[in-house]
């Protein structure tokens, strides 16, 4: 059987966006999906107005969440600004958007879905906190909106990081 190097290229690249899910809008964690890609536990729909930038969300009440190089643990050093975060959500009913970003090495792809990867994390630890899942939303902005604009370690450290908006 002889096969062209198209359609070869095609057949490798169905199988690979079929295992992968790179026809996934946000890498599985955005608004309409049914749940975490990683662990199965449902996202909550979107609320309708709740935008991570919108009027409706206050930001600054938390110390961002950073992560190293290509990654999306969450470093133990980061653990005690999770549980500040875990103790608010579980006195009360608010409901919080966490964002995750990157640096600016790699394709804007690859950015969007780490930065999901990193909020769907810290998601996850505040779950395994005792925070209700249904009251976290997560959105990636990958390499857009850097803390810093620079492009040296110093700049990329701060902006390897996820942020949470609290829903007013």
């Amino acid at each position: 059987m002889k096969f062209s190097r198209a359609l070869l290229s095609i057949l490798l690249l169905s199988i690979l966006c079929g295992a992968t899910g790179c026809g996934r809008k946000g890498g599985g964690q955005t608004a309409g999906t049914t749940g975490d890609y990683v662990t199965g536990t449902p996202l909550p729909e979107r609320r309708e107005g709740s935008s991570f930038f919108g009027g409706n969300v206050e930001h600054g009440q938390f110390q961002p969440i950073y992560f190293d190089f290509d990654s999306q643990t969450v470093r133990s050093s980061e653990s005690g600004k999770i549980q500040q975060i875990a103790e608010f959500m579980k006195g009360g009913s608010a409901q919080i958007i966490i964002a995750g970003f990157t640096d600016e090495r790699g394709t804007a792809e690859y950015n969007r879905g780490l930065g999901d990867r990193r909020a769907g994390a810290v998601r996850e630890d505040l779950i395994s906190q005792g925070v209700d899942g249904s009251r976290i939303q997560t959105v990636s902005f990958g390499l857009e909106m850097p803390a810093d604009p620079g492009h040296n370690e110093s700049a990329w450290a701060k902006n390897r990081r996820a942020e949470i908006g609290v829903i007013k």
